[in-house]
């Protein structure tokens, strides 16, 4: 059975999509080669091409930058957020270990965010980025959500030259992490 039309999500040298596409078009005892979104299948002696299209690459990036910037907000009061309650009054005189366990409990809802954003935005399972991109990611978000909370729950205006150097620097670490 020989597709007419059909897309497929590309991502260079990724297989499993294109052999998601195959099964479902019913293409059994096929060989696959991709080369920069065509790929050559060849099906029983039968050459022909399809021209893969990467259809969500745009959406699983949007989604692993969002998921990735909720994430780190629960980070963010998980670490921190005791401080602030303390500096309010309202946990001061609680003891330590229940402190630890309420700061897991925010940290709980992280890690429910953080895993489906690294498994969406990760190539292994077809997304757009390799494990080094996920984590230069996740520390430019982390820190400008850690900025944001900084500045507006707990009140610090204090942002001098040597933030926007270290915000310079992230910056040039993202690009020379996603040069080729």
């Amino acid at each position: 059975m020989r597709p007419t039309t059909g897309y497929c999500e590309h991502f260079e040298n990724d297989t499993k999509n294109l052999i998601a596409f195959i099964t479902v078009c019913n293409l059994q005892h096929s060989t696959v080669s991709i080369s920069k979104g065509v790929s050559k299948i060849l099906n029983n002696g039968k050459d022909f091409f399809v021209f893969l299209q990467p259809k969500f690459q745009a959406m699983k990036t949007l989604y692993t930058i969002l998921l990735l910037v909720a994430s780190n907000i629960f980070m963010t009061f998980a670490w921190y957020g005791n401080l602030k309650l303390t500096e309010m009054g309202v946990i001061k005189d609680w003891p330590l270990i229940l402190i630890i366990l309420a700061s897991w409990g925010v940290a709980f809802f992280e890690y429910s965010i953080m895993v489906p954003a690294n498994r969406i935005g990760s190539d292994v399972n077809g997304g757009p980025f390799n494990i080094v991109q996920l984590k230069v990611i996740q520390e430019v978000v982390s820190l400008i959500v850690f900025m944001i909370i900084t500045i507006k729950v707990f009140k610090m205006s204090e942002f001098s030259w040597n933030h926007l150097l270290g915000f310079f620097f992230m910056v040039l670490a993202v690009y020379f992490c996603f040069k080729n």
